[in-house]
């Protein structure tokens, strides 16, 4: 009778204990969310820019930005789906309510790190390690092509605007082009990561967590680096849409070239999402200077897709984190 009263109590801290950590964490991602909006310059000049155009049109190109942000975290969601099916069958919806949990998450957690757990505690308690792990490889193919494109473009961007020897430029081809090889043959082998972690006495008792790296045959792995590629794409295209609309004298070639070194500055440098807009647009000015002089709208439209991307999906995702089960009582009713 005893025992059964203590499980109970029990039972009723951990709701408890629970309630508060997820009101925590809304308040938190909320606070750090309100703090940059306020005090942001870049915003401030995007909010100035729309003025001088007409409402319908400022309207009509948002929701074309909108649309394609939910389509960029729908196919992240399928992605995310495939990935843990190797440890756990979950529905689409559930997919996607424990993306958009991960990204508010994301955004006051240094280089996303967050996002993995607003992700996992969807899943059963046993399981959330591995799908760490899972995750990990879906993150690692978005890398793959971050740093593919961003090297090819950056190899561009020298070829035409810095001039070298072209015996530099020559070894700087086959260096990007080693560069490009090497991250394939890696990912379409990350099974090596498991050989290798057996390999180590101390990592081979964890076998069991990152076993399911030696699970993803290549044909699976293509189909991953597809939804990356898909989700790349997508990011460009409201990129392209933006610059197209505010500084349309940059050819489209030029601004594909930008948004890839951009991305590929980016991803190299730690950060939190909060603060990737100074990142984001430091970078964007300095390379679109070479093409055009409307800094102003560079930053416009940096500030633009920063803001659809990250802000707004972390805030629809604070409802989401109330569904969190940290304890995994009840998992499946969710």
């Amino acid at each position: 009778m005893h025992r059964v009263k203590a499980k109970k109590l029990t039972s009723k801290h951990k709701k408890i204990l629970s309630y508060i950590l997820k009101t925590a964490i809304v308040v938190f991602a909320f606070w750090f969310i309100y703090r940059k909006l306020v005090h942001n310059k870049n915003i401030a000049e995007f909010k100035a820019l729309l003025k001088e155009i007409p409402r319908e049109e400022v309207a009509l190109v948002m929701g074309i930005i909108f649309g394609l942000m939910l389509l960029n975290w729908g196919l992240e969601a399928v992605k995310w789906r495939r990935l843990v099916s190797r440890i756990e069958v979950i529905s689409l919806w559930k997919s996607i309510e424990s993306v958009f949990c991960g990204l508010t998450w994301a955004v006051f957690t240094p280089n996303r790190l967050g996002e993995y757990g607003g992700r996992v505690f969807f899943l059963m308690p046993k399981r959330r390690i591995m799908g760490v792990v899972a995750m990990a490889v879906g993150n690692i193919g978005q890398m793959v092509l971050t740093n593919i494109f961003g090297a090819i473009a950056l190899i561009a961007f020298i070829y035409r605007y810095v001039h070298l020897d072209y015996r530099l430029m020559y070894a700087l081809f086959i260096l990007g082009a080693a560069f490009c090889l090497f991250y394939i043959i890696f990912f379409f082998n990350i099974k090596w990561l498991n050989g290798i972690l057996l390999s180590i006495k101390f990592t081979r008792k964890y076998k069991k967590f990152y076993s399911i790296l030696a699970r993803y045959s290549k044909l699976e792995l293509l189909k991953i680096l597809l939804f990356c590629l898909s989700r790349n794409l997508v990011f460009n295209l409201q990129y392209l849409i933006l610059f197209y609309w505010l500084v349309p004298e940059v050819h489209i070639i030029d601004v594909l070239m930008m948004i890839n070194i951009m991305f590929f500055v980016q991803s190299t440098l730690p950060s939190l999402d909060l603060f990737d807009i100074g990142v984001r647009s430091m970078t964007a000015s300095y390379f679109f200077s070479f093409v055009t002089k409307h800094d102003v709208a560079v930053i416009a439209c940096t500030a633009c897709v920063w803001l659809m991307n990250i802000i707004i999906p972390a805030i629809l995702g604070s409802y989401f984190v109330f569904k969190l089960n940290f304890f995994g009582n009840n998992q499946r009713s969710q």
